[in-house]
């Protein structure tokens, strides 16, 4: 069993990690392996997941304890494979992090339809597709942490992001749903609350148009060491913490302020989008 009532066991456990190639599910990917889990790493980049496999390695990972497993979570027909060669090679899945995903920078007014639907089957149907694949894999194990990396944006609408807004929103909603109806089965779930961490996930961000973003964003570069954040996620699982909240800046006050004040959250949110317009 490699979940108790305090929390997550990561040692020889099966940890699942979409979006692996980079950011935070690289750093998690890096962080479960010395401590010890068996870590499948999936994300469309295989090169880059070999890359990631490697520094797992450089630091103490068995290579039979690591699995490469190229996925893309748009594509739901490839997923039930995948799911059987993860089966095949470690028994198991003990921990599914529900990690891939994009983001957006531009407002609802410049933003096509085809960028939200793309928005929403990467970051929301592309979650649950994949969760509900492996979850009758845990209901039959009796036990197994199910997990999604929502974003402090998945609590806050947050300007120039309405479409990812409503992705991260559409997940929290998602999983807190799903840890109820989990409970009695002995199954777990933790939501990932991310504010600014430094990674490529604004580089990477779609425009209105869905091209790439291809620019750095100031609070991200700011934000919260990505392989820091990693640990704080796992001390979270082992811990049993059920809503993770990750990141260091200001931001991370708007998650308490939203539920005490929304109004005033409000305000502050416009302010900000109206200093971006300044920029």
């Amino acid at each position: 069993m490699n979940a108790n009532n305090k929390g997550f066991n990561f040692d020889q456990a099966v940890v699942w990690i979409t979006g692996a190639s980079s950011g935070i599910g690289a750093a998690l990917a890096l962080e479960a392996a010395q401590r010890g889990a068996r870590v499948v790493l999936s994300s469309r980049r295989e090169q880059a997941l070999q890359e990631v496999k490697q520094q797992c390695i450089n630091a103490g990972a068995a290579e039979q304890n690591l699995l490469v497993l190229p996925l893309d979570v748009e594509n739901y027909e490839s997923m039930p494979a995948a799911v059987d060669k993860v089966v095949e090679q470690f028994g198991r899945i003990d921990l599914l992090v529900n990690n891939a995903g994009i983001s957006q920078r531009s407002s609802c007014l410049e933003t096509d339809l085809a960028v939200y639907r793309k928005l929403l089957d990467v970051d929301v149907l592309g979650q649950i597709a994949l969760t509900k694949l492996v979850l009758p894999i845990m209901v039959k194990q009796g036990s197994g942490l199910l997990s999604v990396t929502s974003s402090v944006a998945g609590k806050v609408g947050a300007p120039m992001r309405t479409g990812y807004s409503a992705a991260k929103h559409a997940v929290m909603g998602f999983f807190d749903a799903l840890r109820v109806e989990v409970a009695h089965l002995g199954l777990k779930v933790s939501t990932i609350v991310p504010g600014s961490v430094r990674t490529a996930v604004a580089h990477n961000a779609v425009t209105g148009t869905g091209e790439l973003h291809a620019k750095a964003d100031p609070n991200i570069e700011a934000g919260m060491d990505v392989n820091a954040a990693a640990k704080v996620i796992a001390d979270g699982f082992a811990s049993g913490v059920e809503e993770i909240a990750v990141g260091e800046g200001p931001e991370m006050n708007l998650l308490d302020m939203k539920r005490q004040d929304p109004t005033g959250t409000f305000r502050i949110l416009e302010q900000m989008h109206a200093e971006q317009l300044k920029a």
